[in-house]
């Protein structure tokens, strides 16, 4: 009865998207259901051994570069802490089951990082990630090993591990054509995932935050998660989030501004979620202007508007994935 009512679950789910879908092939459900152990997670999970995955580097190397620049020293209108500002903590935890790391090797083979969250999805796949931590992976990348830990922590793999599907990786076309600093506004991206070693759907797996879109730059209290690269656990941070409106014509916008200590390089990515019925909501993630912040005590997100509605839209669906142009 368990699994029979979880079918009918899972269709309904499926059919809702191509209601939404309106016709696209809704590729994020087709092979959804869970199917037995997947060997590509198997093999994943052989790949990622702990000496790897604490090996491996930030995949967001601008991310808190400047750690050591100091507060007094910043002009008030530029990336980083106000002179007196108050910068809350952060503090190592075990982590969230929503929340965890994306690991893969780049084009020499090194094993690279970012954060990440597991948001509500029709199809119960999709990881919310930052758009340069993952616009190098569009497509069918061979020998990229790019997989997400939900809650990783001392090396640990709690949940397994659940690989990024081929053509799986959604960046906005703005992001690709603008770049990531004219195209700051646009640095989010998705993940549609397979199943774990176990055949489990991540959603299923670890549960998901809600997407929240459209809902202003001003939100408190706010956990911000993150997991710096070569820290055997995350940090997570309660703060508040502002607007900050870009003085750097390199990267133009509006962006939610959100002041948390010890934010470095392996964190973008990482989500800046509410209180909500049930769980978290998400309202960004570290990213967007100067690709999440200079400096470790101040971070930045791409505000979520339409342009994350439409993305979230082709990831749920199984809509085609931008990328380069040339």
């Amino acid at each position: 009865m368990v699994r029979r009512t979880r079918i009918i679950r899972y269709a309904a789910a499926c059919a809702a998207a191509l209601l939404l879908s309106a016709g696209l092939a809704p590729a994020a459900c087709a092979d959804g259901a869970p199917a037995g152990p997947n060997p590509v997670a198997v093999q994943l999970n052989a790949y990622w051994t702990p000496a790897r995955m604490a090996a491996a580097l930030p995949g967001d190397t601008g991310k808190g570069a400047e750690a050591r620049r100091t507060a007094p020293a910043v002009s008030p209108m530029v990336d980083g802490p106000q002179p007196g500002e108050y910068i809350p903590p952060s503090r190592s935890f075990d982590g969230l089951p929503q929340a965890g790391t994306f690991f893969w090797t780049d084009t020499t083979g090194t094993g690279r990082t970012c954060s990440g969250s597991v948001v509500r999805s029709p199809g119960h796949v999709l990881v919310l990630s930052a758009g340069h931590c993952l616009k190098g992976y569009s497509g069918t990348s061979p020998k990229r090993n790019l997989g997400f830990v939900p809650q990783y922590h001392d090396g640990l793999k709690p949940f397994g591990i659940f690989p990024v599907r081929n053509n799986g990786v959604y960046v906005p076309q703005q992001y690709y054509d603008l770049g990531e600093h004219a195209g700051a506004e646009y640095d989010f991206a998705f993940a549609v995932t397979e199943p774990n070693q176990n055949g489990a759907l991540v959603q299923d797996a670890v549960g998901g935050v809600q997407l929240l879109t459209g809902t202003g730059y001003f939100h408190a209290p706010v956990r911000m998660i993150g997991y710096p690269s070569g820290a055997e656990k995350p940090l997570e941070c309660w703060s508040w989030t502002t607007k900050w409106a870009s003085d750097d014509p390199a990267d133009p916008g509006t962006y939610p501004r959100i002041a948390c200590e010890a934010f470095v390089g392996g964190t973008s990515g990482g989500p800046m979620l509410l209180p909500w019925p049930g769980g978290w909501a998400v309202i960004g993630v570290i990213g967007g202007y100067h690709t999440g912040g200079n400096t470790p005590q101040v971070s930045y997100s791409a505000y979520f508007g339409t342009a994350t509605q439409a993305l979230y839209r082709a990831a749920t669906t199984g809509a085609p994935p931008a990328g380069p142009t040339s």
